[in-house]
């Protein structure tokens, strides 16, 4: 994937990432955790989290010259534990 953006903003919210992965426009949440306390990754984007990062894909898609035919939401977790290196997971499509 290649990152088209950057931690865009506007008065609704920020998205995280906006990457490209061939003909599709990816919008990624970044998720950090130190631990599994308040849930794992799958817990940590409810569903109105979900309504809230269609909204601002849309806002971000309606001020683009150039048409997506496909576009994604994931979530990238990064826990950061006792181990030396980082536990990475990436969720496709969870919106």
């Amino acid at each position: 994937m290649r990152i088209v953006q950057r931690n865009w903003r506007c008065r609704y919210g920020e998205l995280d990432l906006i990457t490209a992965d061939a003909d599709t426009v990816v919008f990624v949440e970044v998720k950090t955790r130190t631990g599994d306390g308040f849930g794992g990754l799958e817990q940590a984007v409810t569903p109105q989290k979900v309504r809230r990062l269609r909204r601002l894909a849309g806002i971000w898609l309606a001020g683009q010259d150039a048409g997506w035919p496909n576009l994604r939401i994931d979530v990238i977790g990064v826990r950061i534990g006792r181990a030396r290196t980082p536990e990475v997971m990436h969720l496709r499509g969870v919106g």
